[in-house]
This record gives C-alpha cells, sequence and structure tokens, in this order.
C-alpha cells in the first residue's frame, strides 16, 4: 500500500473536532443543552493554548476530564477552542481549552463517544503534517502501543 502522503488521519480527527465544536456552540445557545444530553470532556491540561487555574493545573498536571450538564456557565465555542466557567468545590473557575487538547469526548445520554490521538510532543494534534512526517498510519501505531485504542467507524453510530 502506498504511503498516505494527504494524511487523512489528520483530516479524519480535525473534521470530528468539528463534531465538539458544534455540540458545544449548540450548548452555548439560549436554552442551554436539549433534553438529557450532558458532555464528559477530557483534555491534556499543558496542551498549548490551554488556560486553567494554577490550581486545577497543579491537582491535574497532565489531564482532567470535566461535565457540562446543569451547573456550567459563560459557555463559548470558538473556531479553535472552547472557554466555560465551573465550580470546583464550590469556586467558580474559567478554563480555555483548544480543541486541539481534547482527547476524549463522551455524550453518555445518546452512547456517542470520540477519542483522538494526541501528539506525544506537546499533546495537541498537528494541524497538517509536512509531507515528509514519518510518522505511523494512526492504526499502526495505536498497535505499536498497545495502548488498545482502535479505529472506529461512523457506521456503528448510524441507525439501521
Amino acid at each position: 500500500m502506498a504511503k498516505d502522503l494527504m494524511r487523512y488521519d489528520i483530516m479524519a480527527q480535525e473534521a470530528l473536532r468539528g463534531v465538539i465544536r458544534e455540540a458545544l456552540g449548540r450548548a452555548a445557545a439560549p436554552g442551554g443543552l436539549p433534553g438529557s444530553h450532558h458532555f464528559y470532556i477530557s483534555f491534556k491540561t499543558q496542551a498549548p493554548g490551554t488556560d486553567i487555574d494554577e490550581s486545577l493545573a497543579a491537582k491535574y498536571p497532565d489531564e482532567m476530564t470535566i461535565v457540562l450538564e446543569h451547573q456550567f456557565w459563560d459557555l463559548k465555542a470558538d473556531e479553535e477552542h472552547f472557554e466555560v466557567t465551573l465550580k470546583f468545590n464550590g469556586v467558580p473557575k474559567y478554563l480555555k481549552v483548544p480543541y486541539s487538547a481534547v482527547n476524549r469526548f463522551h455524550d453518555p445520554s445518546v452512547g456517542f463517544h470520540l477519542q483522538f490521538e494526541l501528539n506525544p510532543d506537546d499533546g495537541s494534534v498537528p494541524r497538517f503534517a509536512p509531507k515528509e512526517t514519518k510518522a505511523k498510519p494512526a492504526k499502526e501505531s495505536a498497535a505499536a502501543a498497545g495502548d488498545g485504542a482502535e479505529v472506529v467507524s461512523l457506521d456503528s453510530f448510524r441507525k439501521k
């Protein structure tokens, strides 16, 4: 098989991050989250562009999971990041998270889940890698790492 110089793996991840952007944009609209939808969002706390309170960064030096359900404020979904205020031990804390830092997104109300491969150097997904990049295709690198990650077909989410 020919080497993927187009880097479809990266393009697909960026497209799926658009799903997160759209979901958060809808949740940020008047009326908030519709029905019983709620989100679990895991992200790398040290990824470039992430802005979280120092106490949270100390408590979660690598990764953090937040829940957007009933109590969140000032949610904004911009093109490259989202912003939200959540309470931790009763104290409001502002968070700014670039979509490139998100490694998992889950809406358990409908069983929807996305998982992303991050660039091990900085915890983010590279935009479009240069043609000379010698990265392994996503399926091979996940298998080699032995992390149990798998490529999921979007057909599994479609109603039959």
